[in-house]
């Protein structure tokens, strides 16, 4: 049976550049995703529509499918007064506010004196990836779920609290 778009799709992986390990979460929480929506890389997702419950397989994920091919020109020399307080470091990532105001995430490539020259490509552009994955779950969304792309397993808390008294912590 093919995983299809609007189900909840829980998964274990470890994920390989080669022969080092860049994300795992093995033996710990699985990643769970609402299939269809972009959650995660479309090379993944792919591989994982025909698997079925408890099923473990290795998906090759190519760069087009996963995060892009290296942009060589992707590079931005920047003063590094802008980085005062900083105390930077070659490969170190930055985070910062692009022009759209969404997160940006930079890697430091070199340090030239006076200038900064920062990659904006992800740190995996370019790469094949070996996702050795595991199927745990896979079930259909809730109507809330669908409506929110957010399955239930990852809702964050309404940070509403209670007491054993009745009170609340200005939660109605």
């Amino acid at each position: 049976m093919a995983i299809t778009e609007n189900q909840i799709v829980s998964i274990q992986y470890e994920v390989k550049d080669g022969a080092n390990v860049v994300d795992s979460n093995m033996g710990g929480d699985p990643l769970v995703f609402m299939f269809g929506k972009g959650q995660i890389i479309p090379g993944l997702e792919n591989g994982l529509v025909t698997m079925s419950v408890g099923e473990n397989a290795d998906v090759l994920v190519k760069p087009e499918d996963a995060y892009g091919e290296y942009n060589a020109e992707a590079q931005q020399e920047v003063p590094a007064d802008q980085f005062a307080g900083i105390d930077l470091e070659l490969g170190m990532t930055l985070y910062g506010q692009g022009e759209d105001g969404g997160t940006v995430q930079v890697t430091v490539k070199e340090i030239a004196g006076e200038n900064v020259i920062i990659d904006f490509n992800h740190p995996l552009a370019g790469k094949e990836l070996m996702f050795t994955v595991t199927l745990n779950e896979v079930r259909d969304a809730s109507a809330d779920e669908i409506a929110s792309g957010i399955p239930a397993e990852n809702a964050q808390d309404s940070g509403c609290c209670s007491t054993d008294t009745g009170s609340s912590c200005g939660c109605n």
